[in-house]
């Protein structure tokens, strides 16, 4: 290369980004308009944004001052490199490279004209087959793409031999279709919001093709929701009315002349604005319909109205007291179904919160009289008896479809129309067909679970042979959904206000803190605080914003529970998960590295506070030092809750994928099963000390007595003391604060000793030799083990602060009696501490009080949903509903294999232990590692909540107990003394009396 080669490649490289970063755009378009580009519209500073905003002068102006900048390129480049052609194409390169990062634009013309000068041939043929194609196929989309593989292949047939050319050619391609993805389109911008003289040029170049049929794949962005998702339900095979879309700003005219309209054939215009019927804003009755249209001049005025309906004054203030934008609206037209009977449907009941219940309304003749208004439609409550799933998430996921069991058969192949299923219930009366209704309600309730779970608003007409469905959109009264299920497992049991204010704040801060990892800039917008919530002093999870957080990693909305309960996990959108690779492989890399993290932040940070808040005396502090107290072990447990959350979610994961059965996994090193196995021991090493008359397997308290009277038996209290040391620190709820640990109330421990000197537990089987898979998925079950200890341990001291508080408060008069504290929020604890806040001094009395019934009011509740939408009822509703009455078959998550048959004890809670032997089946609320010395004398466990990995599970597969979870309702269904038989690997109680 000769020196003035290297100055041509110094200039190229340097000054052809200069140039194409050269804002002339801008300053032709401000100049002639007073309108800064980059602050209207898309923001690009392109071509087309100057025929927009600026109309076809301006645009003229910029194609040419576009023009000269690609053929400024190529002439420089050729000047310095008359031999070598692919130095032509590089200053394209460098020329597009500036006019993106600098000049906020494709450079697009400039390449075009750049061509022209670099090689007419290749650009006339490029012209002409990529106009001809565009003219044909009218889509800019493929248009554009197609372009950009024609001017290599082009170029590479005319110039075979010239390798470099090809190579830069290619390059460039690449570049500029990579441009495309990152920068928005101008074109997609409303058409009638453009410059009228650039309106004609502007709607050619958009390449929208003249007639778009609802059965192609719309964009809810560029057509709206309900036509985007009337298009979704055609194509799953769903009967909806043959349709066309007349996008924001296309010619009506093509529609007009096109579509088949006579009195025979009526058609219905309907609006389908961008937002309208999205999750949260249905803009229900706000834009016009027009039914009946049976000609073409009528079809046009109907097309007219619907779109001014967008700016009825209505309207607006509709889309502006919900901070709604103003958009643009596309136009649906459908032929008309002259409907026999027509009418809506809820698949929830808006107004009440009944489970399994569908809400429907119909009349003889068209839709339209229901959503009128002006005639009193028949209401029908359709009641779904469905036994509980196995493993099922909030809703069950449907792939496409192709089954129709759940459907009853068509109308017309049904006897006097009355075949309704056995377990389907319905209530009202009047002149629509029962079959009818239950198929309506049927359809309803499948709707809701193709779109998430989240509860739909269908409109529906029957023409005597066939059900059509007419729309279908999200109830957004009903919005958000709360699920007990997951939280009832992380917080279970009624919950105070000091563990809601202090529990709160920890799990939604961790769980913001993991989506971020994946998320990064798209998690702005999303209220992490809001991810759950107190129903009926009982936590709640939002499976709204929850569904709404893995669809934006990439991941099918059930995901949390298909990683704690074994739920069905349907396919997520390739789209979606190739977009969020980067942030799931950033998710990954933690999960890959959390034994490293756990080891380094034990070492560093939980070991030397836990060992320094048991050797700090709490009753000897001040409440200023108790309060400072609080705060570091508050400032740990934030450490210590990434790995509470993250480390059983990856044991799910590891054991999912890599097909390991529970039954694989040594559970030896969780709290529960060390404590369980330690205690056994020491009764082993006991028995021999006391005659059988000794031993009172009813009465711990005799065999203590017992035991201090034996000299040689002193070891053995001083062993149970060293236990309670090592274990005292767990409870039967460990998450929640105002619960005891058995530190303070050993009485379960000690009923369980006497039991293990009375019938010894059977022995633990030495774990087998395990397989390499089985070993990665151990080395998780042992992290999370570590990670339950650190994190209980921590949760104790708190308790133990605020007990040691407590009691200080209740010297002084402050507190009344013992509990009070916990009726407290923490931020109300502080500024008690702080004495700023008098108000707060003086109403505590009657603050508690207040709290306290409340939580006594909720404790009274017979049956608690496991999902609320929307705003829960009254509790005088809840207390009135029935709980569900007793099935014989009932199926929840197999969680420990194996059968057994006996009698049930129903349990509540663990303030009084009752008589359990091998023949006794637990019933029980929830588990937690306090449970375990009452679930290892039982036969048997049903809880309602819980998996295959809670506390319960763990402890019923170590003494061989069969376990089912996940019964809802199960102490309200379950009475003392009902012999049932379980099967805790299908997950199945059958009722035998």
């Amino acid at each position: 290369m000769t020196l003035t080669q290297v100055w041509g490649a110094l200039l190229i490289f340097v000054l052809c980004p200069l140039l194409g970063g050269l804002p002339l755009i801008s300053w032709i378009t401000y100049l002639f308009t007073r309108r800064q580009l980059s602050q209207v519209g898309t923001g690009n500073v392109s071509v087309s944004a100057a025929f927009y905003h600026g109309g076809r002068w301006v645009g003229i102006l910029a194609v040419l001052s576009e023009a000269l900048k690609g053929i400024a390129a190529v002439l420089l480049a050729h000047y310095f490199f008359p031999t070598e052609p692919a130095w032509e194409i590089i200053a394209l390169i460098m020329l597009v490279m500036g006019r993106y990062w600098m000049g906020k634009g494709a450079g697009t013309t400039n390449v075009v004209w750049g061509f022209v000068v670099h090689d007419w041939r290749v650009a006339l043929l490029v012209f002409l087959i990529g106009g001809i194609g565009f003219t044909v196929i009218r889509d800019r989309t493929t248009g554009r793409y197609g372009v950009l593989v024609l001017f290599p292949l082009i170029l590479a047939l005319l110039h075979p031999h010239d390798s470099a050319r090809i190579i830069s050619a290619i390059a460039l391609s690449l570049i500029i279709g990579w441009i495309y993805q990152k920068i928005p389109d101008d074109l997609d911008l409303p058409t009638e919001q453009a410059k009228s003289e650039s309106k004609s040029v502007f709607r050619f170049f958009r390449g929208d093709k003249a007639i778009i049929p609802l059965e192609r794949e719309l964009d809810p962005q560029q057509v709206g929701s309900k036509a985007a998702t009337l298009s979704q339900l055609k194509r799953w095979g769903y009967a909806v009315p043959q349709g066309w879309i007349l996008p924001p700003g296309d010619d009506m005219q093509p529609l007009v002349k096109y579509l088949p309209v006579s009195e025979s054939e009526p058609l219905v215009v309907r609006s389908s604005a961008i937002g309208e019927d999205a999750e949260l804003s249905s803009s229900a009755g706000q834009y016009q319909t027009v039914l009946q249209v049976t000609s073409r001049p009528a079809l046009k005025e109907a097309i007219t109205q619907v779109l001014a309906s967008y700016h009825h004054p209505a309207a607006r203030g509709y889309r502006r007291n919900r901070d709604l934008p103003d958009t643009a609206m596309a136009v649906l037209i459908q032929k008309q179904i002259q409907g026999v009977f027509s009418g809506v449907a809820f698949s929830r009941d808006p107004m009440q919160q009944q489970p399994n219940t569908v809400v429907l309304e119909g009349l003889p003749g068209d839709a339209s009289q229901i959503v009128s208004g002006q005639v009193t439609p028949e209401q029908y409550r359709v009641f779904f008896q469905q036994p509980q799933l196995v493993g099922a998430g909030l809703t069950d996921n449907l792939e496409d479809k192709t089954d129709n069991s759940t459907k009853p058969a068509p109308l017309d192949q049904q006897e006097n129309g009355d075949n309704r299923s056995p377990s389907v219930e319905i209530e009202g009366e009047g002149d629509l067909p029962p079959a009818l209704i239950q198929e309506v309600a049927t359809l309803a309730r499948e709707l809701e679970d193709r779109y998430h779970g989240i509860p739909q608003d269908i409109e529906w007409t029957y023409d005597g042979q066939q059900l059509w469905l007419l729309q279908t959109r999200p109830i957004t009264n009903l919005q958000p959904i709360w699920t007990r299920k997951i939280a009832a497992e992380v917080i279970p049991g009624l919950i105070r206000p000091l563990t809601w204010s202090i529990n709160r704040p920890l799990t939604c801060g961790v769980w913001g803190k993991i989506f971020t990892i994946v998320l990064k800039e798209r998690s702005q917008g999303l209220e992490f605080n809001q991810t759950a919530t107190l129903h009926y002093s009982r936590a709640y999870f939002n499976a709204t914003l929850l569904g709404d957080i893995f669809r934006r990693m990439g991941l099918p909305p059930e995901s949390l529970e298909f990683l704690t309960r074994g739920a069905k996990f349907s396919k997520p959108p390739l789209k979606s998960t190739l977009r969020n690779l980067p942030g799931l492989l950033r998710l990954l890399g933690r999960e890959w590295n959390l034994d490293q993290d756990f080891e380094q932040d034990y070492h560093h940070h939980f070991a030397p506070v836990l060992s320094q808040l048991q050797e700090q005396s709490v009753s000897e502090l001040s409440d200023a030092e108790i309060l400072e107290r609080v705060n570091q072990i508050l400032s740990e447990l934030q450490r210590a809750t990434y790995y509470s959350i993250l480390a059983p979610l990856s044991l799910s994961l590891r054991q999912a994928l890599l097909k390991v059965k529970d039954e694989e996994l040594d559970s030896s090193q969780t709290p529960e099963i060390a404590s369980l196995r330690s205690l056994a021991q020491l009764a082993d090493d006991t028995r021999h000390l006391l005659s059988p008359k000794q031993i009172n397997c009813d009465n711990h308290a005799s065999v203590f007595t017992t035991l201090s009277e034996i000299p040689d038996a002193q070891s053995v209290l001083e062993q149970f003391d060293q236990f309670l040391a090592q274990y005292g620190y767990l409870s039967d709820v460990a998450t929640d604060i105002a619960v005891p640990r058995w530190k303070e109330d050993p009485r379960p421990i000690r009923q369980l000793f006497a039991q293990f000197l009375c019938d010894p537990p059977p022995a633990t089987k030495p774990p087998k030799r395990q397989r390499w898979k089985a070993e990665v998925v151990q080395a998780r079950l042992n992290l999370k083990g570590r990670v339950t200890e650190v994190y209980s341990k921590f949760l104790a001291d708190l308790r133990w602060s605020f007990v040691a508080l407590e009691k200080r408060w209740l010297e002084s008069g402050l507190l009344s009696e013992a509990g009070d504290i916990f009726f407290l929020e923490f931020a109300e604890i502080q500024r008690l501490i702080a004495e700023t806040d008098q108000v707060l001094r003086e109403e505590l009395p009657r603050l508690i009080n207040y709290r306290r019934s409340q939580l006594d009011e909720h404790r009274q509740l017979r049956s608690v949903p496991p999902l609320f939408y929307g705003n829960p009822p009254a509790v005088s509703f809840l207390m009135q509903t029935q709980s569900e009455p007793a099935q014989q078959r009932l199926v929840g998550i197999g969680a420990s294999a194996g059968q057994v048959e006996g009698l049930v004890r129903v349990l509540s809670n663990l303030q009084s232990v009752p008589d359990i032997d091998r023949q006794t089946i637990l019933v029980v609320p929830y588990t937690d590692s306090g449970w375990a010395p009452l679930l290892a004398r039982a036969g048997g466990l049903i809880a309602e909540v819980g998996g295959r990995l809670s506390h319960g599970a763990i402890v019923a597969r170590e003494y061989g107990i069969p376990a089912v979870m996940d019964i809802h309702n199960a102490t309200q269904m379950f009475r003392n003394g009902q012999r049932v038989r379980i099967d805790g690997r299908s997950g199945i109680v059958e009722v035998l009396e």
